[in-house]
């Protein structure tokens, strides 16, 4: 806690072991800035003695994502280096745990600290026992490489000559290929005896001053992984897995829907901060796990969309005519989680949704241009757009592509070109964007969607953002119309057309979806859309969102006195008094 000598007074009894993670754009967490920062200078600082932590033993567990590339556990591997270089003396070597669940060493990045944390307690309860009387711990050279960070003190302890013989193989083999694939591990190993032939906790964590490079799998991996499942099982989730399509079905406590909500893959190319599924769902920019095929999907969601519904007989609550209503399934919402878009077969498995008289709402992350482009029609394609600039793009989503505002751009321009009804999905965090406005105009006029809908931000409880999502970035329904209201005074051809105030959620329309006695038709004419769809896949003969319109409802327009709330339902209000947000 004292930031003018944080080194000096505190005391070293022990080994000190760091659990540190590596932010956006490879920084540090916001907690530990000024020790990084203060870290990096005294290793920097010829002012400084270098052997000024020459009596702190330490380890270090990173934790960090693969898929950002760049900054890939920077600040664990910069720390491992700074403390380093001020003859700080590793008693393990710097262990990288991974998110990626496809390249994570043990499946996910829990696992990847449960086999630290076993190697960590064995090195401990070594040191403990006073072993290292018997050895002789050797000064640590300074470095400036993460290849060199192998250097520990079991290893020392087990050979005091070490360093100085790793410094001659490093010599050795400076002319050639430091990177080596998995295959050819025991070639390489064979330039280090040391580390093969000594008790050496390298030699388990594979780390041998040797980068390896693994090379694909011949097989693709498995999509969920039993330590996703289990996540997702404590989140309500209800998962299917031929081999590794994950399927939820949305069923209301109080009121069966006839809207099955799925998804045909849970991978995502953002890490979005409001993310409701907490992030546990795997990321990546392409397909890589094994697939099934659209017609397993298909039936295994309709399967466990009904075996769901079957639990809730004889719920209290539960109506009976709209528990019948349930096993008529009318419409799907590609919207559960991650990025639908990104199933090979998507076009596959929308056609075969319609084909049953199946609805399509479909959402995109805007992060995959082409896709959009060859999409077949959908009942509805909604594409999110969460943040008006690069910058607070980058903030709010944290997009794994490093192109991802051209990606945007191209998306929205994709948007403009289908003839089916398209969505604006603007999440408003409150403090965060929601005072780019003009910005956001010119998104629109950009991909010149049907629909804007916009919605307040919903807290989940957990935030892994930088900042920490918190209930004061949950705007009110109030604030929510205010931003609405003058988004549209900037666009031409737009006007709020209806609110839901209980979702806290407010539809902005293209004015040609107002007939000249002031009626909206925003809602959506089902049969005649699936008409249609048949014809568009018979002939190619195209059609447009104003082909399938239907007339909205009174209590649904702006300034209705139900507010958007069905008047047929009964609303339940809660007790206790509301603090924040709707």
């Amino acid at each position: 806690d004292n930031h003018e000598h944080p080194i000096q007074e505190s005391k070293m009894n022990g080994p000190v072991l760091f659990l540190i993670s590596t932010y956006t754009d490879g920084t540090p967490p916001p907690s530990c800035e000024w020790f990084c920062r203060w870290l990096q200078d005294a290793s920097n600082d010829f002012r400084v003695n270098k052997s000024l932590l020459s009596n702190m033993r330490f380890a270090i567990f990173g934790l960090g994502n693969s898929l950002y590339s760049d900054h890939y556990n920077t600040i664990g591997r910069n720390l491992d280096r700074w403390l380093h270089k001020l003859s700080a003396t590793r008693i393990f070597p710097f262990t990288a745990g991974d998110e990626n669940v496809v390249q994570s060493k043990h499946g996910s990045i829990k696992l990847d600290f449960n086999a630290w944390k076993s190697e960590i307690i064995s090195v401990l309860e070594y040191l403990l026992a006073g072993n290292q009387k018997n050895g002789v711990v050797t000064p640590v050279a300074e470095i400036d490489s993460v290849s060199s960070t192998t250097q520990c003190l079991v290893c020392t302890i087990h050979n005091p000559h070490q360093q100085e013989e790793e410094e001659e193989e490093e010599e050795k083999g400076e002319e050639g290929e430091d990177v080596v694939d998995v295959e050819d591990v025991g070639d390489a190993m064979s330039h280090y005896p040391l580390l093969t032939k000594l008790g050496c906790p390298n030699r388990s964590n594979g780390t041998n001053g040797v980068s390896m490079r693994k090379r694909n799998s011949k097989k693709p991996p498995e999509m969920i992984t039993d330590e996703l499942r289990k996540s997702l099982s404590k989140q309500g989730t209800c998962t299917f897995c031929i081999r590794v399509q994950v399927i939820r079905c949305k069923i209301d406590l109080h009121k069966i829907v006839v809207c099955m909500e799925t998804t045909p893959s849970l991978a995502c190319a953002n890490k979005c901060v409001f993310c409701w599924r907490h992030h546990s769902n795997p990321v990546g920019t392409e397909w890589k796990w094994k697939m099934d095929p659209a017609v397993d999907v298909i039936k295994g969601a309709i399967e466990n969309h009904y075996d769901m519904i079957k639990q809730f007989k004889g719920v209290p609550g539960v109506k009976a005519d709209r528990f019948a209503e349930g096993f008529s399934i009318k419409h799907c919402a590609l919207s559960l989680v991650g990025e639908p878009i990104m199933y090979p077969e998507i076009n596959d498995f929308i056609q075969m949704l319609h084909e049953k008289g199946i609805s399509s709402f479909l959402v995109t992350n805007a992060q995959f241009p082409e896709a959009i482009t060859t999409l077949l029609p959908t009942t509805q394609l909604y594409v999110s757009v969460d943040a008006a600039t690069q910058d607070s793009l980058k903030k709010i989503d944290r997009p794994l592509f490093k192109d991802f505002w051209p990606r945007l751009i191209e998306s929205l321009k994709a948007l403009s070109l289908k003839g089916q009804r398209t969505v604006y999905r603007l999440t408003l965090v409150k403090a965060w964007n929601v005072d780019e406005l003009e910005a956001y105009a010119d998104l629109v006029a950009l991909g010149k969607p049907d629909f804007i809908e916009v919605k307040g931000v919903t807290f989940c409880g957990d935030s892994k953002s930088s900042d920490g999502l918190t209930l004061k970035n949950v705007p009110w329904h109030d604030e929510v119309l205010h931003f609405v209201s003058q988004l549209t005074d900037m666009l031409d051809g737009y006007e709020i057309a209806c609110e839901h105030e209980h979702s806290n959620c407010v539809l902005v329309a293209q004015t040609k979806f107002k007939s000249a006695n002031g009626e909206w038709r925003t809602w959506i004419d089902y049969a005649r859309f699936h008409e249609l769809f048949q014809r568009f896949r018979a002939t190619g003969e195209s059609f447009t969102a104003l082909d399938y319109t239907a007339t909205t409802p009174a209590w649904a327009v702006l300034g209705a006195d139900e507010r958007g709330f069905d008047p047929q339902e009964t609303r339940w209000r809660r007790k206790e008094k509301v603090t924040q947000g709707c």
